[in-house]
């Protein structure tokens, strides 16, 4: 598959030098804007594979742009920057770069750089989901514990007790055990 690559850079004649380096490694270059664009707009109506970043210096509305962007269409981002300065890599990294490269864009270090990013993101964003993931099971762990306690104390039960009531009324609605547990908090909050 050949990726599709929005370019961002505040120098246009450089853009098209990037965009010559990565056809001729095999990209696909989707469109090159300038830096005061509006690469949120672009992105959702381009949908590239990957965003490459080249500019002199970090500032405020680059972040806004990168925070979007990750925020709502979340994508790797390769950033090609003349900031070397510890803050300024870290606050990118925070803002969803996946490549943070200093000292410019070279036709032999496209494809590593572009491959490491698009790995890097992918194994970031399979964290989140699992991360995600573990976050609702827990909570609904909650919500079942506590509704197990609620049953325990009314009805006099003994844990499994609670549990096999609320498995039983799952069962019994066609529902699954959170759904009946919540129902069991909402009832007991609402008397």
């Amino acid at each position: 598959m050949v990726l599709r690559v929005l370019i961002v850079d505040d120098s246009l004649g450089r853009a098209a030098d990037v965009a010559g380096m990565l056809v001729e490694a095999g990209y696909e270059v989707s469109a090159a804007l300038g830096v005061s664009s509006d690469w949120y707009t672009a992105v959702r109506r381009i949908q590239p594979d990957v965003i490459i970043i080249d500019i002199e210096s970090l500032d405020r509305d680059t972040l806004v742009h990168l925070r979007s962007i990750q925020r709502d269409e979340p994508r790797p981002i390769v950033m090609f920057c003349g900031d070397d300065a510890d803050e300024t890599i870290c606050t990118a990294v925070k803002a969803g770069v996946s490549a943070y490269v200093v000292d410019g864009l070279y036709p032999r270090r496209v494809k590593p750089i572009l491959q490491a990013a698009v790995a890097r993101f992918q194994e970031f964003q399979k964290l989140k989901l699992e991360l995600a993931k573990v976050q609702s099971t827990l909570a609904e762990r909650k919500v079942l514990e506590r509704a197990k306690g609620i049953l325990m104390k009314q009805r006099g039960l003994s844990e499994e007790e609670a549990y096999q009531t609320l498995r039983k009324l799952a069962m019994n609605r066609n529902k699954r055990i959170f759904d009946v547990a919540e129902g069991v908090i909402v009832a007991v909050e609402l008397s």
